[in-house]
């Protein structure tokens, strides 16, 4: 039937006994349908070797590209019961608009005159802390007082030593001129009498002589207790100019034992100054926690807690808020065998869920209804879908985006790799290879 070879059967049997043979006799139609099926095969032939973008398709939604952006719940900082409510769901509000207003339920706190009896226990160690501080004043002039005193009976006292000392070489020297004048007596003495042996001198004169010696023998023994009398001053004069350093040492140790104490009870109160004063701010920054407030301008989502006079603990969520300004994006999820093939920088194309779409994926330029996109980040871990996430915002150079999309709604992705055959594709397809890899341009420019 395929005209193979020359060898034809037909010219050994009789095709008019076989039904079949008489079914399918050549005639005018049978041999235009013959035509279209070789025509037919030719085409698809050809198809096999035209272009085909491989890509990379992936599933995702819709985010905003900052994560200021992206829906948010505020939570209570302190814990207490919900007394008013100032928003419902649906409602926008401004930054720092009232949400919530909770009131005090711990029993440290419940105290209405808090703050005012904290300040008035801050002034009065404030007071305390001053108190001391002028008594640390005072002992330091104390001390400086106390050694004025000192240096005065210092001075004194070795007055009175230098006084002693001189009494003592003034006494020493009488007391060698008492001795000479002795030993001049007995010199006097002596000659009266031999004088008066011999006839000489009369009785008289050696009374008179021996008179004198008396009175210097005498007089000598006066003047050597005058000397003893001057060092035993000298030794007193000594004694009490270190009394006097001893004593004002003392005071001198005592005021600064003083000082030191009334320093550090100084700094004892300072330290519960301003242990006070934090004190003081954490209640009145807590003061201003009773009311929960928008943190940027958005819309009331949800309320994630309801009723009034409900108790709720330290960080529970209360509200769910939309930003209303934000930049949107797409966080779609491609497949790890893909992961290596996709590249910051690269550009892609998406599709809304409701949004009028035909999609060529191999021919992204017949395509309809896509919208330009460029990878602005990947996470390297994958995520609990076993997928990876990567980040894809508007592309500045495509169309718009549509303003009616929501955050949430459903998207697709195709990532263009390399132009490869049809027949290639296929062939891909069927033993699951993985697309060619290749090195994107922006990546080369960047390494140059």
């Amino acid at each position: 039937m395929l005209n193979i070879t020359n060898n034809r059967i037909d010219s050994f049997i009789n095709k008019e006994q076989f039904q079949s043979m008489r079914l399918f006799k050549e005639k005018k139609h049978y041999k235009i349908i013959r035509k279209f099926i070789w025509a037919f095969f030719i085409l698809i032939l050809l198809f096999l070797f035209l272009p085909w973008t491989q890509n990379i398709q992936g599933t995702g939604n819709v985010t905003t590209l900052k994560p200021n952006q992206r829906p948010q719940t505020i939570q209570t900082i302190i814990g207490g019961r919900i007394e008013k409510w100032y928003v419902q769901e649906g409602d926008f509000v401004k930054k720092g608009d009232t949400i919530l207003f909770i009131s005090e339920i711990k029993e440290d706190y419940l105290d209405p005159n808090l703050l005012q009896n904290t300040e008035n226990q801050v002034n009065a160690k404030e007071n305390a802390a001053v108190s001391y501080s002028d008594k640390v004043k005072a002992l330091e002039n104390q001390m400086r007082a106390i050694e004025n005193e000192k240096d005065l009976k210092l001075k004194q006292a070795q007055n009175k030593l230098k006084q002693a000392y001189l009494k003592i070489q003034s006494d020493s020297i009488d007391f060698e001129a008492t001795k000479t004048q002795l030993k001049i007596a007995k010199t006097q003495y002596n000659r009266s009498l031999s004088l008066n042996k011999d006839g000489l001198k009369p009785m008289t004169d050696v009374e008179e002589k021996r008179m004198k010696l008396q009175e210097s023998e005498a007089k000598i023994i006066t003047q050597e207790n005058k000397y003893i009398s001057s060092q035993n001053e000298v030794l007193n004069a000594t004694m009490e100019l270190n009394r006097i350093r001893a004593e004002y040492a003392e005071k001198n140790a005592k005021a600064s034992s003083d000082k030191q104490t009334a320093l550090s009870t100084q700094y004892d109160t300072e330290a519960q100054v301003n242990k006070l004063k934090n004190q003081y701010k954490n209640y009145e920054i807590r003061n201003g926690m009773y009311y929960i407030t928008a943190p940027q301008d958005g819309y009331v989502n949800r309320a994630l807690q309801s009723g009034l006079g409900e108790s709720i603990k330290e960080g529970t969520a209360v509200v769910s808020i939309m930003p209303a300004k934000y930049d949107i994006a797409v966080e779609t999820y491609i497949d790890p065998v893909d992961f290596p093939l996709i590249n910051k920088g690269e550009r892609v194309r998406v599709w809304f869920d409701g949004w009028p779409t035909i999609v060529f994926s191999g021919w992204p330029g017949v395509s309809f209804g896509t919208f330009g996109g460029v990878i602005v980040a990947k996470e390297n871990f994958i995520s609990q879908n076993g997928r990876y996430r990567v980040l894809v915002a508007p592309d500045p150079q495509d169309k718009k985006w549509p303003e009616q999309l929501s955050i949430g709604a459903g998207t697709q992705s195709l990532a263009l790799l390399n132009d490869v055959p049809i027949w290639f594709e296929i062939w891909r397809t069927l033993n699951g290879f993985p697309p060619n890899f290749y090195q994107p341009t922006t990546t080369e420019k960047s390494k140059k």
